[in-house]
């Protein structure tokens, strides 16, 4: 699981580089149908395939394909359009553990320590703290910009409850396929309406696209849900908080971004959260979880049953 978790932290970020790639030579939503139409074409036949739910499953398949890749990556995109750093994107959209964390007992049934409550604050301190050095940094960007990828990281936080809360959930690959299906319909249609779907003929253009389908999609996206069925909500979210220093650290070598003592201090401290969250409960805090007939989580230090059920990847 640890091999796999940094090969998403890599690959989650490499959407974000990818996008400025993009950008650089097209329209955010040329860049975004021609980002998913190859994908669709290239998954269509896992969603040909019965899957798990009928077509209420399909639904609500297509509902969590809309939020968690239509509506992030449009945020995402603009976002960084708008001048906002790729690192401060990828931190603003590190708050998402702490929106699950506190939504997870109410929707989920899902119990989180005071141990990891601290380290989503420390977390939620370190996101401020880099967003507000970008934002001052007199780059032209306007304050409103940096609300944008956080209406994207909400439509992600949306999405993973409404899939967590599923009964019968389609394979990760047949998930996939009806996300970027949904999207590649979503985003031609919004290129067609704005007259953007023709793509320019630059080789870093469709460079930019292979690095977004292969890294980004297959393994960012695909990745994600597929952790979320093995370790759980919390630890794929505790590992949101790596991305932002996977990016930032890509975006100085790449673009020249700038990386100063503020953005040093708060990705330190988005380190230090992940520590907190993700570590181990010590020898103790089993004890007390067994005593209360609690069972101790090994992977992600959460503990939660609902109807029948453990969210923390495995079955109760």
């Amino acid at each position: 699981m640890i091999g796999l978790g940094a090969l998403f932290v890599a690959c989650w970020s490499s959407g974000f580089i990818g996008a400025k790639l993009g950008a650089a030579d097209a329209p955010v939503t040329t860049v975004l149908m021609w980002r998913f139409v190859p994908l669709a074409l290239l998954l269509a036949p896992w969603l040909v395939r019965s899957g798990a739910g009928g077509r209420a499953g399909l639904g609500r398949q297509i509902l969590v394909g809309a939020l968690s890749q239509s509506g992030y990556l449009l945020t995402v995109y603009c976002a960084i359009g708008l001048g906002v750093n790729t690192g401060t994107t990828a931190l603003i959209d590190g708050v998402q553990p702490l929106v699950v964390a506190a939504l997870a007992g109410p929707l989920l049934g899902v119990a989180v320590s005071g141990r990891q409550w601290a380290g989503l604050g420390v977390g939620a301190a370190g996101v401020a703290l880099v967003t507000w050095s970008d934002a001052t940094s007199g780059h032209g960007t306007p304050l409103w910009a940096y609300l944008v990828p956080f209406a994207g990281m909400c439509c992600l936080v949306a999405a993973t409850f409404l899939d967590r809360r599923t009964r019968d959930r389609p394979s990760p690959v047949r998930a996939v396929a009806i996300h970027c299906t949904t999207s590649a319909v979503v985003f031609t249609a919004l290129a067609v309406a704005t007259g953007t779907a023709l793509p320019p003929a630059s080789a870093r253009f469709w460079l930019a696209m292979a690095w977004l389908i292969v890294f980004a999609t297959f393994g960012g996206y695909g990745l994600y849900w597929l952790l979320l069925d093995r370790v759980g909500v919390t630890a794929v979210n505790t590992l949101m908080f790596l991305v932002p220093a996977a990016t930032t650290i890509w975006g100085t070598l790449m673009f020249g971004e700038p990386f100063s003592a503020w953005t040093g201090t708060g990705l330190a401290l988005a380190l230090a959260a992940t520590w907190l969250v993700s570590r181990r409960p010590q020898s103790r805090e089993r004890a007390v979880s067994a005593a209360r007939g609690a069972p101790p989580c090994h992977r992600t230090g959460v503990a939660g049953v609902r109807r029948g059920r453990r969210f923390d990847g495995g079955s109760a």
